[in-house]
């Protein structure tokens, strides 16, 4: 994976783990020897957790069916994603704190618990139980790969760490989607869960050695104080998001009352929770944290009905209509993998730009099909462009944040990224849920327009990704020049 438009450094120039930011890429990449086998772990961890949510996202619908829980569908998807809020938070803080190791072996043994709850459930309530306990553990995962991207790989290589994490999901979009349709409708939909726990230990132990290895590196700090204001706040923010899906549940006028009360709730309640200045798209940090909010919530808000409709309307098999789903993992692996490549040639805003302009292109389509019913051929091109889109784009957004974070934040600024994406993902699925609610049953053209109309958002603020003058001063500790605002100052941005 070296780059061939840099110097091939010899073996005794390979920098040593933490290596300063910048410099030629190292031979080897990612797997170079002083970090392969921590390379290998954490990709794995990916790889399994990819294939966990692909293959819930292809079952669910039968999954639902058996267990009479319908009406709990769309809640089965967003409430991982807002608890996963605060796991995020927490791991947040203890990466901080402690450093990576503990909140990422404490998630794991969450995230395992949860797939045991979900895959013994014996009904739909329950299941959604061992989901909220399975995505504060699998959200809690994130936070800590992505410090220990930061404080172990130099910055020439992390770009190429991120794309390794989307290249992971390449196997199971090929193999998730069929794999899961064939053990829901053939064994036991049980096993999509429970499949996935033998797995999980390999995994995490394949990191533990290498991590004992830089362990200096990874050393958090202890005078970093516990914020249990924060851990409130995530806890409100989560029950907001939460409070939306509901809404869909009551009765005329009822639903759009708790809706509006939910959304002002989740608003208040998710501002301590990111950088300042985040929900009026500041320049920098921040703007990235909502930028990865909105197309989060623009993709996961359409990809959890996409198959729902190719099952429903065009009545193809559970396996085939989640393999609508294998086309945007490879396009996404795919992107990833290019926009790596040409990192030093697109600015993160370039590249945040294109990806926004081809996710609203790409959900307009999958609303052209839901609307005239095109073939189910269609949605296939359409949702593999918008893998692209995502792919293209997401790596981007992490390495634009850690870049301009100060280390003593970057637990902060990393669980902000994905606390965004996890609301961002929450409410687009709660707002969804909501207007299905009050749409003719089967339509599905309601849920893609809400989605659709996200994704123009996105396109309409992506310029906004672009880092403020003297960002790299702040990031240093150099004096903030004058004038700027101190508030400006503290995001790393």
């Amino acid at each position: 994976m070296t780059d061939r438009s840099t110097p091939v450094p010899s073996d005794d120039a390979v920098p040593a783990a933490g290596t300063p930011a910048g410099g030629a890429v190292p031979a080897g990449g990612v797997f170079a020897r002083q970090w392969r086998w921590l390379s290998l772990g954490m990709f794995a961890l990916i790889l399994l957790a990819a294939f966990e949510v692909l293959a819930v996202t292809t079952a669910m619908p039968i999954i639902a069916a058996d267990l009479d829980g319908e009406g709990l569908y769309a809640l089965a998807f967003s409430v991982p994603l807002a608890a996963g809020v605060v796991g995020m938070v927490v791991a947040g803080n203890w990466s901080d704190r402690s450093g990576p190791l503990p909140p990422l072996l404490a998630a794991g043994v969450l995230f395992v618990v949860g797939l045991v709850i979900a895959g013994l459930a014996p009904n739909m309530p329950v299941l959604v139980l061992g989901r909220l306990v399975h995505g504060i553990g699998g959200a809690a995962v994130i936070v800590p790969l992505y410090v220990i991207v930061a404080r172990v790989y130099p910055e020439s290589v992390r770009s190429r760490v991120f794309a390794g994490f989307a290249a992971a999901w390449v196997i199971p979009s090929i193999l998730g989607p069929t794999v899961a349709g064939y053990v829901a409708e053939e064994l036991d939909w049980r096993w999509v869960f429970l499949g996935v726990i033998a797995l999980v230990l390999p995994a995490a132990l394949m990191m533990l050695a290498p991590l004992l290895r830089v362990l200096d590196l990874v050393r958090g700090d202890p005078n970093v104080p516990w914020s249990g204001r924060r851990l409130g706040w995530s806890v409100l923010a989560a029950a907001a998001a939460l409070g939306i899906s509901l809404a869909a549940g009551f009765d005329e006028p009822w639903r759009w009352i708790v809706a509006v009360l939910s959304i002002a709730v989740a608003v208040v309640a998710v501002r301590p929770l990111l950088p300042p200045g985040t929900l009026r798209a500041v320049r920098g940090i921040p703007a990235t944290v909502l930028m990865r909010a909105i197309v989060a919530g623009a993709f996961f808000g359409a990809e959890i009905y996409l198959p729902k409709m190719l099952i429903e309307r065009y009545d193809l098999p559970a396996g085939l209509a989640g393999a609508v789903l294998t086309g945007a993992g490879l396009s996404w692996a795919a992107a990833s993998w290019l926009q790596g490549r040409l990192d030093a040639r697109l600015s993160n805003t370039e590249v945040v730009r294109i990806g926004a302009i081809t996710l609203a292109i790409s959900l307009a389509g999958v609303l052209a099909i839901a609307l005239l019913t095109l073939p189910p051929a269609a949605a296939f091109v359409a949702w593999t462009l918008a893998g692209a889109a995502m792919g293209f784009m997401y790596p981007r957004f992490s390495v634009a944040v850690l870049e301009q974070s100060p280390q003593s934040v970057q637990g902060f600024n990393s669980a902000a990224l994905t606390i965004g994406e996890s609301l961002g993902g929450a409410v687009s699925l709660a707002v969804t849920a909501l207007v299905a609610s009050v749409a003719a049953a089967g339509a599905y053209a309601p849920e893609f327009a809400v989605t659709a109309a996200i994704a123009v958002v996105g396109v309409l603020l992506a310029s906004r990704v672009r880092p403020p003058h003297g960002w790299r001063d702040r990031v240093t500790g150099a004096a903030v020049p004058a004038g700027e605002s101190q508030a400006t100052s503290t995001t790393g941005e």
